[in-house]
């Protein structure tokens, strides 16, 4: 009695809560109920996607955002980037990359809306999860629980981003986009180990955000336990399974994963259009209401924003818009086709729940009507091996496996998840300028007569020395050898042996490199053990200690330790072991070059360069520079920097980012079925190769000629090797079957102008200023593989090729019939044939 009672009790409390929520934006633009987010009063099922404002360029914005409304997005998804925007406690920059308000005001001219996830701590794969580093060394801080000092660093910030929101009037009440914001990120897990402080914690960051007084709904996501009003949301690869903690509350996705990121020494993980189409769909299906991909343009770590550590410079997620900019297609048109689905199916998915029938052991219908007599209806075949022909209102319909049919008037299929109308494009990098005239300079090993060198007993931690300001710390000492050493007299070279807490380590002997060894995102710390050649006398050990990023995520993760702390031993000498980790250590933060900013135009002129034959090839510790004209043309651009091994590239003392060719990515890259559950390490590419050859340049930060790029190698490369290159569509494909559902058709049979199937189109569209100079591959029949490596299966239309020839050739895009007819009949009556085309562009 007493648990009914408290069950009672506990509804009403919600009840009210709803309606409180209710009135107080009953005169606002935004509310919500348990299917719908209503802005204006419309109830709308939302779509999304996640665009970083700093992770492309404001020239970039405007195109990225259009192409996301393009692609059927009603809203931008951004973090905020606290370290981009208060680099210095108290110093705040909102320009260039960080300009927010430009990005959110582009947004809002496109006709779209905002969540705003402030956070502040993003994750995000950025460094240090977007904190800045000066934060850590607030006295008496503890990142992300029940502390002062932290709370009250995270309250200023977020009042100051949401006060900035205000004054420009951003907030859906106010008349902006704004619809929705998030406050922390991901915390429920971290929640669970804190126990009682991070509760404490979650209460407090709710109430704070409420108090600021938005006019629009807060969201928390991966929180189960997020505060009333705040919605609780879900992040992952599928979210079907997710309900909200209260009944009134909207079934949102905040992050519905389209890849995953690249790490360096891994292989690059990517997610089929299929798959992802899927998740999506069952997710609309289940009663959800918002669903935003993260990412929709995934873009790059510019600079050293890049966390992890271990994260590559490119950020390109396997997004709908790649690194550059461009269609990643299938996937990109794919999810168009999946969003005008949708919205045909709304006004039956905003009435209420659906009535869910099995149609067989892993097939159900989910169907929604409205009072007004809307109906939609999803058919699903959860199988993920075997097609499934199923009935369903009197009608049969052929589900593929592991796929959901589309019904937006419970009758005529206008989509299913399996099946791509879209077309598929085939990217290449083509070399616009190689063979630069090269300079270059040689960075030496730290000595002590260094400036800014300064010298104490043991082992110092290199974040807290070098606050981040650098990637480089150098660790110097002196090691003195006795001339009756029995390793003088032709024994083995004495061993040292270092620990690192990492990310990665260079060790010079008397100024020549010796050795390196480096970490991973899994295990960042490393171990160096390796012969070294010591001579009689003084020797001078000097370590060049790397950081690759902070990290991002983890309990407390502003207490993890980087660089060399010991122990540091060498062995083999005729005293046995000689431990080195307490004698005395010379540091020096960062390099002489980043001293000098030999990256910019003015830094690199205050060296001597050399040239011609005297230039360093394959020799560590190198700066390299040239000059270069800007090639004409919009296609984007990218450096190979496959002949070099790991530093940093600045173009116009730009920082481009981190490059780590030398890395090679090791994994399994099999082949990779859409069908059946997906993570991130199942489609894999790019095994036994650099994890990232190609770095972005944005078009932007070139001038027309005299453009000054500038390569720091720590390793040894061969810049000859260097090129510039624009990103391309090199071919584009269909694979389409015959009765395949399309819109057009859907729209057709729906008015009652056509009663009976309709066969599908294939559409093949080259990009502007390219035209399909020839056809690599056709046919109608039974074609098996993918774009890029089709072949003709046991049945094909001999006539395949020649309508291609006759209405493709020579054009930018072409359109073609899948029926019999047109390739000059059915070559197997009573098979299910598809179309499987590749055209080149050029």
């Amino acid at each position: 009695m007493g648990l009914k009672i408290a069950m009672w009790d506990a509804f009403i409390i919600g009840v009210l809560v709803s309606l409180s929520w209710f009135f107080s934006c009953s005169e606002a633009s935004v509310s919500y109920d348990r299917t719908a987010i209503s802005i204006n009063g419309q109830r709308k099922i939302l779509i999304s996607g996640s665009i970083h404002y700093p992770r492309s360029t404001p020239e970039m914005w405007p195109d990225l955002i259009r192409k996301a409304k393009e692609g059927g997005l009603d809203v931008i998804e951004t973090y905020v980037f606290w370290n981009g925007h208060e680099p210095e406690a108290g110093k705040y920059y909102f320009e260039g990359r960080y300009d927010l308000l430009k990005f959110i005001k582009l947004v809002q001219q496109a006709g779209l809306f905002v969540n705003l996830r402030i956070g502040p701590y993003v994750c995000a794969e950025w460094n240090f999860g977007g904190f800045p580093v000066w934060l850590k060394y607030v006295p008496g801080i503890s990142f992300r629980t029940n502390n002062g000092p932290f709370k009250a660093a995270m309250q200023k910030f977020t009042t100051k981003i949401v006060n900035m929101m205000k004054a420009e009037k951003l907030y859906q009440t106010q008349g902006g986009p704004i619809i929705l914001s998030q406050i922390e990120n991901e915390y429920g897990p971290m929640e669970y180990e804190l126990g009682a402080p991070g509760r404490a914690y979650t209460e407090w960051a709710a109430k704070m955000a409420l108090d600021l007084g938005t006019g629009v709904p807060w969201i928390m996501c991966k929180q189960d336990d997020a505060p009333d009003p705040i919605i609780n949301t879900c992040n992952g690869f599928y979210c079907d399974y997710f309900s909200p903690n209260k009944a009134y509350k909207p079934k949102m996705w905040t992050e519905a994963w389209t890849g995953w990121f690249t790490e360096f020494g891994g292989p690059v993980p990517y997610r089929p259009a299929e798959d992802l189409a899927f998740s999506v769909a069952k997710f609309i299906q289940k009663g959800g209401s918002f669903i935003n991909y993260y990412m929709y343009h995934g873009g790059t770590n510019f600079g050293r924003t890049a966390g992890g550590p271990f994260i590559a410079t490119s950020y390109d997620y396997d997004a709908p818009l790649d690194e550059y900019g461009l269609l990643r297609q299938p996937k990109w048109g794919h999810l168009k086709d999946l969003h005008r689905a949708i919205k045909l199916c709304e006004p039956a998915l905003i009435s209420g729940d659906p009535v869910v029938t099995p149609l067989g052991n892993s097939q159900e219908a989910h169907v929604f009507k409205s009072r007004t007599g809307a109906c939609a209806a999803f058919l699903a075949n959860y199988d993920q091996h075997s097609f499934a022909k199923v009935s369903f209102a009197n009608m049969h319909y052929d589900l593929p496996p592991w796929s959901i049919s589309i019904l937006p008037d419970c009758k005529n299929t206008v989509y299913n998840t399996a099946r791509i109308g879209a077309q598929s494009a085939k990217m290449k990098m083509t070399p616009v300028s190689r063979g630069f005239p090269w300079q270059s300079y040689n960075e030496e090993t730290a000595s002590s007569y260094d400036d800014n060198l300064f010298t104490v007993v043991g082992l110092r931690e290199q974040i807290n020395t070098t606050r981040d300001s650098t990637d480089y710390l150098w660790y110097t000492t002196d090691v003195r050898i006795d001339s009756r050493e029995g390793f003088l007299r032709g024994g083995k070279w004495p061993v040292l042996t270092v620990s690192s807490a990492g990310h990665a380590l260079h060790v010079f002997i008397n100024g020549q490199l010796s050795g390196t060894a480096y970490g991973s995102l899994d295990k960042p710390k490393l171990f160096f053990n390796q012969g070294v050649n010591l001579r009689a006398g003084v020797n001078k050990i000097s370590l060049l200690s790397i950081s690759v990023g902070l990290p991002n995520v983890g309990p407390h993760f502003e207490t993890w330790n980087a660089g060399v702390l010991g122990p540091i031993s060498l062995t083999g000498l005729n005293e046995g072991k000689r431990d080195l980790t307490w004698q005395k250590w010379s540091y020096k933060v960062g390099l002489k070059g980043e001293s000098l900013s030999l990256h910019s135009l003015s830094g690199s002129s205050s060296v001597e360069w050399v040239e011609g034959s005297y230039i360093a090839e394959r020799q560590p510790l190198t700066w390299y520079k040239t000059i270069f004209n800007a090639p004409s043309g919009n296609e984007p651009l990218a450096l190979d920097m496959n002949t070099m091994s790991k530093g940093q590239v600045w173009i116009n003392g730009q920082n481009i980012g981190r490059y780590w060719n030398q890395y090679k990515a090791s994994g399994n890259c099999g082949a990779c079925n859409y069908a059946g559950w997906f993570n991130e390490k199942k489609c894999l590419t790019n095994c036994g190769e650099a994890s990232q050859r190609w770095y972005h340049i944005p078009r932007s930060w070139l001038y027309p000629t005299g453009n000054l790029l500038v390569v720091f190698e720590e390793w040894g490369g061969n810049p000859y090797g260097i090129s510039l290159v624009k990103r391309e569509v090199a071919s584009v494909c269909a694979d389409i079957y015959e009765w395949q559902p399309t819109l057009v058709n859907w729209q057709l049979q729906s008015s009652g102008k056509v009663n009976k199937p309709l066969r599908p189109k294939a559409h093949l569209s080259c990009d502007a200023g390219q035209k399909i100079s020839s056809i690599k591959f056709a046919s109608f029949g039974t074609p098996q593989g993918s774009c890029g490596n089709f072949r003709e299966g046991n049945c094909h239309a001999f006539h395949s090729y020649d309508v291609f020839e006759k209405y493709c050739v020579g054009q930018e895009s072409c359109t073609v019939p899948v029926t019999p007819e047109i390739f000059g009949g059915d070559p197997c009556p009573s098979v299910m044939k598809k179309l499987s085309v590749e055209v080149i562009c050029s």
